[in-house]
């Protein structure tokens, strides 16, 4: 087990990688450098090979599934995750992963929007985006996450080992994010400097559908995590727009004693019962989201347990 493993995904990096790990090594000296490669179709392989990275591979494209397999396949007491593209400076990395191993965080964020991203970040509807996401998710969450979809991050070997990745692409950053709120998870924030990419590095980033499946994910979390909340809105807009229908009916009923719009009436009904199903489809999912929280519970202390041994096993082999 290492005891700081840093975690590059790539694809087509070969403008910045060796740069990346050559900062991180002269940055964390004592860490083992991971360098997952993604199908890159340039010398990104060989570049990282060549500045000192262990180099491993993904071939199902996406970053969510190389997070998958570099989750899977390491076993470190923490994990710092930075992106390839040379736009996250190593002087805050110590930081981030000391709030891991000294403040026994399980996530720690390194926000890039308290600081320079605004103005180095080239791409309005990307800043807009990363606003946007941000309001979104901590009010829907109740959270105070500072920058959502940064890649630059630390992890404890709990979070990691008991994250079930379910994302292909980008929006691995939200559904880490929110399965840290949903959790309770210890979650810190560090500021930290951004740089746009370099010339001649492009962004593998497409801001219209990468943000279309970033949101689609994040109501799809809300939904699956916050169930009564979820369906407790839809039952309002439902039993609300019965009874502003249904009012006019009911005046004109108790004037005349006559009710001749029937459709309306029906329709009111029909969307009160949908609205009440709906409550209690809520209700009914919001036991089970309770018993996945004290199972998630369980499986923390079982991967806890599992680190102990491990280390004590790497202590005796020393």
């Amino acid at each position: 087990m290492d005891k700081i493993a840093v975690l590059i995904p790539c694809y087509n990096e070969e403008k910045t990688i060796e740069k990346v790990v050559k900062d991180v090594k002269q940055a964390l000296p004592e860490a083992v450098v991971y360098v997952y490669d993604n199908n890159s179709t340039d010398k990104t392989a060989e570049l990282a090979v060549k500045a000192g990275a262990i180099l491993r591979h993904e071939y199902k494209q996406g970053k969510g599934n190389v997070i998958r397999r570099m989750f899977r396949e390491i076993d470190a007491q923490c994990y710092l995750m930075i992106d390839g593209d040379d736009t996250y400076p190593l002087d805050c990395a110590k930081e981030l992963v000391d709030k891991v191993l000294l403040r026994n965080a399980d996530m720690v964020v390194g926000d890039r929007l308290s600081s320079t991203y605004f103005t180095e970040n080239k791409r309005p509807f990307h800043n807009f985006g990363n606003t946007l996401m941000r309001t979104s998710i901590n009010r829907l969450f109740h959270t105070d996450i500072k920058d959502i979809m940064t890649g630059y991050r630390a992890f404890s070997y709990e979070f990691v080992k008991t994250f079930p990745v379910f994302s292909a692409g980008f929006e691995i950053e939200t559904e880490m994010t929110i399965h840290a709120v949903n959790y309770n998870l210890q979650v810190e924030n560090v500021v930290v400097q951004y740089r746009d990419r370099p010339e001649g590095s492009e962004s593998k980033l497409n801001t219209i559908p990468d943000g279309i499946r970033v949101i689609r994910k994040m109501l799809q979390l809300y939904k699956n995590y916050q169930p009564l909340k979820c369906f407790g809105l839809i039952a309002l807009f439902f039993i609300l727009a019965a009874v502003i229908f249904f009012a006019p009916v009911l005046l004109e009923y108790i004037q005349t004693g006559l009710v001749p719009r029937f459709p309306t009436l029906i329709v009111c009904g029909f969307m009160a019962l949908g609205g009440m199903l709906s409550f209690f489809a809520g209700v009914i999912l919001d036991v089970t989201v309770a018993k996945d929280r004290r199972d998630f519970e369980y499986r923390r202390n079982c991967v806890n347990t599992e680190m102990k041994r491990k280390l004590e096993k790497v202590n005796e082999e020393i």
